[in-house]
């Protein structure tokens, strides 16, 4: 008999942690040195020139979703949804199969 899908060590996790941290600020650090440079742009733009008002508020809603979406990344990073994302797959599959020896 086999062993278990879930008794099996998990890979290396701490290289795929560190790769992923890696990736996450190669991606993340330029877009965010962007969006800041524009934020400041208008930020400029409103203190300056009155037709450049209308860009404000559009600006603060997408900070405002963006905030809202790194909360929930932030949350299900730390209830641990990111460690095994192999394992639902296997769950499903070890259901099925004790659900087929069922019948």
């Amino acid at each position: 008999m086999s062993t278990p899908i879930s008794a099996r060590p998990p890979a290396s996790t701490r290289k795929q942690t560190l790769t992923t941290i890696v990736l996450a600020l190669i991606i993340l650090v330029p877009c965010l040195l962007g969006f800041g440079n524009k934020f400041k742009e208008f930020i400029l733009l409103f203190r300056g020139d009155v037709d450049g008002v209308f860009a404000i508020t559009p600006i603060m809603n997408y900070l405002l979703a963006s905030l809202g979406f790194f909360c929930l990344f932030l949350w299900a990073i730390l209830q641990g949804m990111f460690r095994d994302l192999e394992q639902p797959k296997k769950t499903m599959l070890e259901n099925e199969r004790m659900l087929d020896d069922e019948d």
